[in-house]
């Protein structure tokens, strides 16, 4: 019988092609690694044995695989630069995580961004951070041209333990780890806990980044179905049991994008399952000055024995000069700071006393009242703006910036956003949020970029 299988314009050996490509480009596949076999990917891909045949041909034309007489296919010369967009589920670029991240970055002051993660710069504490950067260029006694100790500014590191005693974290300023970002932090601690092919837990939905960023490190992501009342427990245990996971990286306060702090229940019920699994878990709390008053967290609860804790001021401060804080057990700390030398040699000495001065500064805290009752003002607007044209918000959260919407008749929100981003206006697509892609008609806003009535009627006309 004939192949009938490649058609006349060749899109199933196309496909099998961009098939490998992908491996290759993802380094799932790397440099002398066997391919398939031609009966195994067939009957992988829903093709014949003679495209699959005619696709490794190609490949080996274009100088990607080789052939091995008697042996197979082999994956040719060095790797490709890393490409994130290859590994993992492929996501239309007008959607994709990274995507909207760059687009916010180098958007102009045209493009509105109620997709974004960030509070609009006029918003941010600018004559308090002037004031800092005067009085450390007033400093004989700071270091403004050196490198910083190995843990980080000592002055920061002591304000920070402070505070979190206050929230009821029993952190020691000796074990807590300085770097240039909450992201940063994240990132070194991958590198700390993780090998490629790890499983790690994530909420679903979750940060969009955490997928990206844990996508570079090559794990095996599993999402946890998460809502307003937190992680579904059932669901976490499941997957506990499934995958062992070396860690689940959660927020347990104003959570991204849900907006939902877990109750003290569920912190407790959260922790006696990691117990149990000998799971590890990473908290990132970069969202805590948003709340009035501290809510429950895991670190607190554990008091830093399973728990790594990870926070920032780029949300509330200034992304200009990010600095980020670990918070973990004694023990660990040496370890993980012979890390952060071997690959970043320090963080910035002049942002983390920048961080430190304005912190000190008595000013901040007004500026923390000022700030929560602003979102708070701006929250209820953009509640009803968007009920107005039939987007419901089902939890409504009690501080930060965002709203976890839902769109109206099961429309697509990466259609809506691509229709949305034509008129100027960059949405964040629940997609992007979610392992398992079941928020499709979801889109997170941020209440802070939502003052500009284009937004809504931007909106209203791109779910037409």
């Amino acid at each position: 019988m004939a192949d009938t299988s490649l058609n006349i314009d060749g899109t199933r050996v196309g496909a099998v092609m961009a098939a490998i490509e992908a491996r290759i480009a993802g380094r799932v596949l790397g440099p002398g690694a066997r391919l398939p076999s031609i009966r195994a990917f067939a009957g992988t891909m829903g093709v014949s044995k003679s495209t699959v045949v005619e696709a490794y041909e190609r490949l080996g034309a274009e100088g990607a695989i080789v052939s091995r007489p008697g042996s197979g296919f082999y994956v040719a010369g060095r790797p490709e630069p890393l490409s994130l967009a290859a590994i993992g589920p492929r996501l239309d670029r007008a959607v994709d995580p990274l995507w909207i991240a760059r687009q916010s970055l180098e958007a102009g002051p045209a493009l509105l961004k109620p997709g974004c993660g960030w509070l609009p710069a006029e918003w941010m504490p600018d004559g308090s951070l002037r004031r800092a950067l005067r009085q450390l260029a007033r400093d004989e006694g700071e270091r403004l041209a050196c490198y910083d100790t190995p843990l980080g500014h000592a002055g920061l590191r002591q304000l920070v333990a402070r505070r979190l005693v206050d929230r009821g974290i029993p952190a020691h300023p000796d074990a807590i780890v300085l770097t240039d970002s909450a992201t940063q932090g994240l990132d070194l601690i991958c590198r700390f806990l993780v090998e490629p092919g790890d499983a790690v837990l994530v909420d679903d939905p979750c940060y969009f980044n955490f997928h990206a960023l844990l996508r570079a490190h090559r794990v095996r992501v599993v999402g946890v179905p998460f809502g307003a009342g937190g992680p579904d427990l059932a669901a976490l245990a499941a997957a506990l049991a499934e995958h062992r996971p070396r860690f689940y990286l959660t927020n347990s306060g104003l959570h991204n994008p849900t907006g939902a702090t877990v109750s003290p229940a569920t912190v407790h019920r959260v922790l006696k399952l990691a117990e149990a699994h000998d799971t590890l878990i990473v908290e990132d709390d970069i969202y805590a000055d948003f709340e009035p008053e501290p809510g429950p967290r895991l670190a607190g609860f554990d008091g830093l024995e399973r728990v790594i804790h990870i926070g920032g001021f780029s949300k509330t401060l200034s992304a200009a000069a990010r600095t980020g804080v670990i918070a973990l057990r004694p023990d660990w700390v040496e370890r993980l700071v012979d890390l952060k030398l071997a690959v970043s040699l320090g963080n910035g000495n002049l942002a983390a006393g920048l961080v430190h001065r304005t912190l000190s500064d008595g000013s901040y805290r007004r500026y923390l009242d000022g700030m929560r009752a602003r979102l708070a003002e701006a929250r209820g607007n953009a509640v009803k703006r968007l009920s107005a044209i039939g987007i419901a918000v089902p939890h409504v959260p009690s501080a930060g910036m965002f709203l976890w919407a839902r769109l109206p008749g099961g429309l697509d929100a990466a259609e809506v956003a691509r229709r949305a981003l034509a008129a100027g206006v960059v949405l964040a697509p629940g997609p992007v949020f979610s392992a398992s892609g079941d928020a499709a008609d979801r889109l997170r806003f941020n209440v802070a970029q939502c003052g500009d009535r284009k937004v809504f009627e931007v909106l209203a006309r791109a779910m037409g």
